[in-house]
């Protein structure tokens, strides 16, 4: 491996000589040879522009290569049963070690040593561990949720108080699809050390819950009754499990009822949103339901007794 690293072309400039017998550029000036300096310049000029055209060739041809590549395993994957989340992970690691391939390619091929590279990158190694960490940590958190499969494509979650339908998992983010259409990058390391709430129901079915204030004096069978009959109305709403509607509180102003129901994934919010609808202008029509919050006040007369 270290000798295929140290096999480069040979590295030209015109301020070291091109064999140990001929001047260097610093004395050739000190010699007045003006004649072989503009001879040393053209020439590492010329190199120059023959490794950089080289260089463009190269990656040109490499990226075409890097697509062909991506492309063939896509399809493969796109055969299998590998999960859709774990296809597009697999795709990101496979452009970026290709890309690194074709770019240690390239500095060999211009006559850059890699030898050379590698103790510079050796050199340095502490301070970019320092910079990465947070990367690295995103990539690793990558890896895990790809094994504890919290959530997958399609998924629709909420963590780290963001919420949204999951597009992909990146090498480093997770990308989600807001409601509004738009785009959330979380990094992978705190998505993964993070709560996780997924809506994905292993059978596909979420439960709503409404919650319905009316007035003091309603009878409070007669608005479970009619919440029930409501929701029994509904096309949407699954008969199993069943609707529940209960009193849950009594409020200064108002008695609070818990009105759940369940629907399937697809239809949750439709079903929210005409239940809402439908409550408010039942509950209304009926009186139970006043526009302005009422208070009932008391006054003591000077015996002592309420008038």
């Amino acid at each position: 491996m270290m000798t295929l690293l140290q096999i480069s072309l040979p590295t030209d400039s015109i301020f070291v000589p091109r064999s140990p017998n001929d001047p260097s550029f610093g004395q050739l000036i000190k010699e007045g040879r003006y004649d072989h300096v503009l001879d040393n310049i053209l020439a590492w000029g010329i190199d120059l522009i023959v490794n950089i055209l080289i260089a463009i060739v190269l990656f040109i041809i490499g990226r075409f290569l890097i697509t062909k590549i991506d492309n063939f395993v896509a399809k493969i994957m796109r055969k299998s049963s590998i999960d859709n989340t774990l296809k597009g992970f697999i795709s990101s690691v496979l452009q970026t070690f290709l890309f690194i391939v074709l770019f240690m390619i390239i500095i060999n091929s211009v006559g850059v040593k890699t030898i050379s590279i590698a103790a510079i990158i050796g050199t340095v190694g502490l301070a970019i561990g320092l910079a990465m960490k947070d990367n690295l940590s995103n990539f690793a958190g990558g890896v895990m949720i790809l094994l504890s499969k919290p959530f997958r494509s399609g998924d629709y979650i909420r963590a780290l108080n963001l919420e949204g339908t999951v597009e992909r998992i990146g090498i480093m983010h997770t990308i989600l699809r807001t409601g509004d259409n738009k785009t959330i990058y979380i990094p992978n390391g705190p998505l993964s050390t993070g709560n996780i709430i997924n809506n994905n129901s292993l059978d596909g079915t979420l439960r709503t819950e409404i919650i319905v204030n009316v007035d003091y004096g309603c009878n409070v069978d007669e608005v479970k009754e009619l919440l029930l009959q409501i929701a029994a109305r509904h096309p949407k709403v699954l008969k199993q499990p069943v609707p529940f509607a209960r009193m849950s509180k009594i409020n200064p102003t108002s008695l609070e009822f818990v009105f759940r129901v369940w629907a399937k994934k697809g239809d949750l919010a439709d079903v929210n949103h005409d239940l809402s609808e439908t409550v408010y202008k039942q509950f209304y029509e009926k009186g139970m339901i006043s526009s302005i919050p009422r208070m009932s006040v008391y006054l003591a007369k000077e015996d002592g007794k309420p008038t």
